[in-house]
């Protein structure tokens, strides 16, 4: 029996995806479930596992875009398993030897001898890194003379004998509708960022006492992006405006706040969601941030667990930025974006002392978000990042890490 096997859907509005990688070859005999291939929809890399046991034959290349419900490949079901686990594999072609092409006889080149440099032409062309032969000699025969070689200027646009190749390669489904994405924000939104500094003293106290208890206690570290998480959850409903989007002339506003993590995954940027974040404690988001994360890594993310999301949290400071201005990610009205954290001197109560900084950014589309709310919200997660117990721990260390 042939089965022939179609592309699932892999969510709602996909209707085509393109083959990313075979993981089989054509003849292979492959097992149920058994990845056979990974496929990029314009939201995420998904595998593609074998419906049933067999011999397959692919029937389409890496790089097709196929539709959602077209044959990829066919399956033997009859086919036997190899002895030893080794699939067949599909007959080489063998192809007759071609008969030598006779090659014309070069046609016949005129040389001419190149000028010789005298030695003191080639001292000074050789501090210069030039070739004597690239230099017009003035003296007899064309002989490059010492003033030649003084005058002999390397040219800054010639290519100097380093690697000069090119190389062009596709772009995956998902790199491309990011590259959409992108655009369309700064096509299609007013977008503005305004930026803050937050003193990460009291994080790093918190952490330095806690962070071993809540490990040991939860098998989660206790990292920043719990603090940052639930200082937005606090932020969005004070100031609920950049918990809204635009739909055609209308706005909606959203009672729950569904949080996109940006996470840098093998295909690209992801932005997996943590649902319900303001019900979520410092272990809750925890585990969460480290699932999404892990299964982004690992190619495991489904498209449901990037749908959705009202507001963005990115963090360049994993890679060292120091400052950057974040694109929303639409059809979201606002984006956080956290940095690096550098130890800088700043007046405390009159007096110069040395802190962990970091800058943050928040973008925002001005069209639902006026000024005074853009600039409100950040500031209220900068209170809420430096005065972490009263705001985000309700006063109670302990309960809230549920240690």
């Amino acid at each position: 029996m042939i089965l022939e096997m179609k592309v699932p859907s892999p969510g709602e509005s996909i209707t085509e995806v393109e083959i990313a990688t075979w993981l089989v070859e054509d003849g292979d005999y492959v097992e149920k479930d058994q990845a056979i291939a990974e496929v990029d929809s314009d939201k995420a890399t998904l595998e593609l596992p074998a419906e049933v046991s067999g011999t397959i034959t692919l029937k389409a290349e890496e790089g097709d875009a196929v539709a959602v419900g077209a044959v990829v490949c066919l399956i033997d079901t009859s086919a036997a398993k190899p002895e030893g686990g080794e699939a067949p594999k599909a007959e080489a072609k063998v192809e007759a030897p071609k008969a030598e092409t006779p090659v014309p006889a070069a046609a016949e080149t005129k040389t001419y001898a190149t000028g010789s440099a005298s030695p003191a032409a080639k001292k000074i062309l050789a501090e210069k890194g030039i070739e004597a032969a690239s230099v017009s000699g003035t003296g007899k025969d064309g002989r490059v003379t010492k003033e030649d070689a003084v005058k002999a200027v390397p040219s800054m646009g010639t290519p100097s004998g380093g690697s000069r190749g090119t190389s062009r390669t596709k772009m995956s489904m998902l790199r491309r509708k990011v590259a959409e994405r992108l655009v369309e924000a700064k096509n299609t939104t007013a977008m503005l960022t305004t930026f803050n500094e937050v003193n990460m003293t009291p994080i790093f106290e918190l952490r330095n006492e806690y962070k071993d208890a809540f490990k040991n206690k939860h098998g989660v570290g206790l990292g920043f992006m719990s603090f940052f998480t639930l200082a937005v959850v606090r932020a969005l409903k004070m100031y609920p405006a950049v918990n809204s989007m635009i739909d055609d002339k209308e706005m909606i506003s959203y009672d729950f706040c569904d949080i996109s993590i940006a996470v840098s995954g093998p295909k690209g940027l992801m932005v997996p969601v943590i649902r319900n974040a303001e019900n979520l404690s410092f272990r809750g988001v925890e585990s969460e941030v480290k699932r999404l994360a892990l299964r982004a890594r690992d190619g495991q993310i489904t498209v449901d667990e990037m749908t959705g999301g009202t507001f963005t949290i990115t963090n360049g400071g994993v890679f060292g930025s120091m400052l950057s201005t974040p694109i929303i990610n639409p059809p979201q009205s606002g984006i956080l974006g956290m940095h690096n954290i550098i130890e800088r001197p700043i007046a405390v109560n009159g007096k110069v002392e040395i802190h962990p900084m970091m800058y943050v950014a928040l973008s925002y589309d001005h069209r639902i978000i006026d000024g005074k709310e853009s600039v409100g919200f950040l500031v209220a997660v900068k209170e809420g990042i430096e005065n972490p117990v009263e705001l985000l721990m309700n006063s109670d260390i302990k309960k809230a890490l549920e240690l």
